[in-house]
């Protein structure tokens, strides 16, 4: 297909014919056009320099597109081509390989030459070459044969050669929000490159081509043009000129996939939220497993679950198994890094992790507990001997006087007033284990540190 026909203006064929899919002829064409990545495109940043046709010194320089699918790397590289004329070459890793590098730098040494004309080379998922198929790359980006735009969903620390890298500017690329596949479904439907307002889309079917878009404005555009036809097949004989209403059934019935009745932004996130930490907390594995997959079919942010699990393995499973934060966080990581839909898998994990572990709130009530006392005012001067003795004149105030270093104690501890007096007067004891799990050790081992440390 030639560069002009990804960009056609024309309106779908009414007779049906073959034609680009409305993924592809609803690629922004300018800068306007684009959807979200505010940072990456703001004024002034490398990819809009490059967009914009400017360049350093020496010219412009290469990029990698680091982001999920459909967050508009095939767009930007296009973008990048139009400006000042350039030629744009597109290839994939999955399919191309060192002899088709090659003639590309060929073809663009050529054209430079007798054109003056630079070349875009648009490798797409550049994760898959090898090393070697990526070191064949380097000449003609250290020498600027070729812009090279490579797009990739890995992390390209891992899965990209340091020396492409360091010829390269990294541009990080996110999941488009909710007003931005929004606004790009409803674009699709009024311009005459998509379905030129001979179709409308009620409320609720668009609530659903957002949520299941999960981010991606290329399966939103997907899925509107899938219920589309879902929906030309309903109009009744002698109707056909009429303006076709999509609606919620029609957008099930493309997905093959039932709306899931779940507001991210009224009571039924909050229930569903509720009720997925509260089947952790009671050791449901099942039952925390029902509300994970409800709030991710509903298109429930991802990071937003994982922070909630790392809250409650502090919360609910805390030193009953101290485990469970590490594995918790560890998911919150990779979720971030992976996205959808492999995450429900790494979430998955951190939820069975949780759900099945001792539970102990102790570390909770004891933060409670303890913030209550300060609120309160109780809690008076720090003891003398626990002062900074850093300073000058601290010695004469006394600070540090008596302080007893632990690690010449025998076993490593020993009597010492780290309270407040009136804490101390008080008995503070914040920290009760709670014999569960890990915890079970702990317990004994406070009560004989507490019996030391305060003289009992």
């Amino acid at each position: 297909m030639a560069d002009d026909d990804l960009f056609s203006s024309g309106p779908a064929d009414a007779g049906g014919g073959l034609m680009a899919p409305l993924a592809v002829r609803m690629r922004p064409r300018s800068l306007g056009e684009v959807a979200g990545q505010r940072d990456a495109l703001r004024p002034g940043s490398p990819l809009r320099r490059l967009i914009e046709g400017q360049g350093g010194a020496a010219g412009p320089l290469s990029a990698i597109l680091w982001g999920p699918p459909g967050t508009g790397k095939t767009t930007l590289a296009h973008l990048v081509a139009t400006a000042a004329d350039r030629r744009f070459v597109e290839l994939s890793a999955v399919t191309a390989g060192v002899k088709d590098v090659r003639a590309v730098m060929e073809q663009a040494t050529r054209d430079r030459s007798l054109y003056g004309r630079q070349t875009v080379l648009f490798l797409d998922e550049i994760h898959r070459f090898t090393k070697a198929q990526q070191d064949a790359l380097l000449p003609g980006v250290e020498n600027r044969l070729v812009i090279l735009v490579a797009a990739t969903t890995e992390n390209p620390s891992f899965s990209i050669i340091a020396p492409l890298l360091s010829r390269s500017v990294l541009v990080t690329l996110t999941s488009l929000d909710d007003d931005d596949v929004h606004a790009v479904v409803e674009r699709a439907i009024t311009d005459e490159r998509g379905l030129a307002e001979r179709f409308t889309l009620d409320e609720e079917g668009m609530a659903h081509v957002v949520r299941m878009a999960g981010g991606d404005a290329r399966r939103a555009l997907t899925t509107l043009e899938a219920a589309a036809g879902v929906a030309s097949d309903d109009v009744p004989a002698g109707r056909e000129g009429d303006v076709i209403p999509i609606s919620l059934a029609h957008v099930e019935q493309a997905v093959a996939q039932a709306a899931v009745r779940y507001d991210r932004a009224g009571d039924q996130h909050y229930d569903v939220a509720s009720a997925f930490i509260k089947s952790m907390r009671g050791s449901d594995v099942d039952a925390a497993l029902h509300y994970l997959a409800r709030q991710l079919e509903a298109g429930e942010d991802p990071r937003f679950i994982a922070r909630r699990i790392v809250i409650a393995a502090s919360e609910d499973v805390g030193m009953g198994d101290p485990t469970a934060l590490q594995t918790a966080v560890a998911a919150l990581h990779a979720v971030a890094q992976i996205g959808m839909p492999e995450a429900r898998i790494i979430l998955a994990q951190a939820v069975v992790h949780n759900a099945l572990a001792p539970k102990s709130n102790a570390a909770y009530a004891a933060i409670n507990a303890a913030i209550a006392d300060v609120r309160a005012g109780k809690g008076g001067a720090v003891p003398a001997h626990l002062r900074g003795t850093g300073y000058a004149g601290a010695a004469r105030l006394g600070h540090g006087e008596g302080y007893r270093y632990s690690h010449d104690e025998p076993n490593g501890v020993g009597p010492q007033q780290y309270l407040p007096d009136d804490l101390l007067a008080e008995d503070a004891d914040y920290y009760q284990p709670s014999g569960r799990g890990w915890e079970e050790r702990l317990g004994p081992r406070w009560s004989e540190l507490r019996r030391i440390i305060r003289g009992h």
